[in-house]
């Protein structure tokens, strides 16, 4: 059985309640991938408190420990993208989703046990190697599984589940920063929370099926024909009447498999240096104001502990927004859905260059929380996006190559920030994290691909 028909079955399946479940299985690993971002800016202000941290050039060879800490974080996503995303297209989505969680969760662990700056950073990376495989297979993992009716909701309901980690950083981060549990830093619970957590999802991953598309892909037609009647029946049962017709021309042969060099012809060509602009680019918009802002305001003069009281406050946006955002993500097409939200980002992130200590707490709220709807809508759109734009042979290697180019520039920017904080205040980093936002919008809308309502094989075939 060629990919195509498996493709055209998969397509053509209504949103059932197993389908949804399925959707929220790999969420949930996701969830750990936020959580570890998420954690980036309290943690590192309370080691910072604690004295392990130091600012300026106290700090780690000579740098920020702030900017180092960061720096091995994203060091670490990069090298879990660009190093090892080519062995979910080897091994398949399901077991590289169960490994790296695992990978994760042992990793934290033992950095939460760390004392000095150099062996938190060490772990630090190591965890994040975990975290940077595992979001590469569950995008892959949840494109293949999605039919093309629901992708873009799919998507919308993974990263509403995914943000709920931002609250519960940030709720965990104003309750024990400031405070030791049992004799224990604050800081060392926060780190040692998603350990548990990641184990519980390791065990509910057994209901989780390989995706069909990969198994074709692979020239395993018994075992995806056989995967794939095992959903159809689950999905009939719940539909309560026959599926609908299966139509083979709705997915076109799909492309054969290959290697690195695939991603450099037509027409994949054009949408790896679309994609990689905009990796480098959305980096320093987006993390710029997730990692960054509590240092910015304090910068400003506001304090710590109103900073992470916003802090909570905002983390309330990323989950909600993107159930709104469901409502239209597979009405509009992905490409401008990504513009529209990197420009809004922009836009309301230069205005928290304003904020001090003596504003008012409802204008803060309001540009706050359309800063990080803007971003909420980019992050959803374009990691639907690029999962559309290549192959299943070569898709998780394409995606974890344009995706480590994120990666790659958050190491570097991370180091940016610190020095343009240093010499021209908050003002001059919003500046920076505005004007990467419009290059996102500029390169998206001028040169990328549409993509909503096709199949995946259709994408592949043009």
């Amino acid at each position: 059985m060629s990919e195509a028909p498996i493709a055209a079955r998969l397509d053509r399946l209504p949103a059932t309640s197993y389908v949804w479940w399925l959707v929220v299985l790999l969420s949930f690993g996701a969830f750990f991938e936020i959580y570890d971002l998420a954690l980036s800016a309290p943690l590192s202000l309370a080691l910072l408190a604690a004295g392990v941290f130091h600012r300026g050039g106290a700090g780690l060879f000579g740098l920020t420990d702030q900017a180092t800490f960061l720096a091995a974080t994203f060091a670490g996503l990069y090298v879990g993208v660009i190093g090892f995303s080519a062995v979910a297209d080897r091994f398949g989505r399901r077991p590289i989703f169960t490994f790296a969680l695992v990978w994760y969760a042992v990793a934290t662990v033992i950095m939460g046990l760390q004392s000095g700056a150099a062996a938190i950073d060490l772990w630090r990376f190591v965890a994040s190697v975990g975290v940077g495989l595992e979001l590469v297979a569950i995008d892959c993992y949840l494109a293949e599984l999605a039919p093309k009716a629901i992708r873009g909701r799919a998507f919308a309901v993974s990263t509403s589940i995914q943000f709920l980690s931002a609250p519960v950083v940030a709720l965990l981060a104003l309750f024990l920063v400031p405070h030791a549990l049992f004799g224990v830093a604050g800081w060392r619970w926060m780190a040692l929370a998603p350990g548990v957590g990641a184990l519980l999802v390791w065990w509910v991953r057994r209901a989780l099926p390989e995706s069909p598309r990969w198994l074709a892909a692979h020239g395993r037609a018994d075992e995806a024909d056989r995967v794939l009647r095992d959903i159809e029946a689950r999905v009939a049962r719940e539909y309560g009447r026959p599926l609908p017709a299966v139509d083979a021309e709705a997915a076109p042969p799909a492309v054969g498999r290959g290697g690195f060099a695939l991603m450099w012809r037509p027409p994949y060509r054009r949408r790896t240096l679309v994609l990689i602009v905009f990796h480098i680019f959305q980096t320093i918009g987006f993390f710029g104001i997730s990692n960054w802002l509590p240092t910015l305001l304090v910068s400003q003069g506001v304090t710590l502990t109103r900073t992470l009281a916003y802090g909570l406050v905002l983390a309330l946006v990323p989950p909600v927004a993107p159930l709104a955002f469901a409502l239209v993500a597979d009405r509009t097409e992905r490409k401008w859905l990504i513009v529209i939200g990197a420009l809004t980002a922009a836009t309301f992130g230069l205005s928290l260059a304003t904020m001090t200590q003596r504003s008012h707490l409802l204008p803060y709220i309001l540009i706050g929380a359309a800063t990080a709807i803007g971003n909420s809508l980019m992050s959803l759109s374009y990691h639907t996006y690029q999962s559309e734009l290549f192959p299943t042979s070569i898709r998780a290697r394409a995606v974890g190559f344009v995706y480590s180019f994120s990666r790659l520039s958050a190491i570097f920017s991370s180091f940016l920030i610190a020095a343009i904080l240093d010499r021209t205040g908050s003002g001059g980093v919003f500046v920076l994290i505005a004007g990467s936002l419009v290059l996102v919008a500029l390169t998206i809308a001028l040169f990328g691909p549409r993509t909503s309502g096709c199949s995946l094989e259709a994408l592949s075939a043009h």
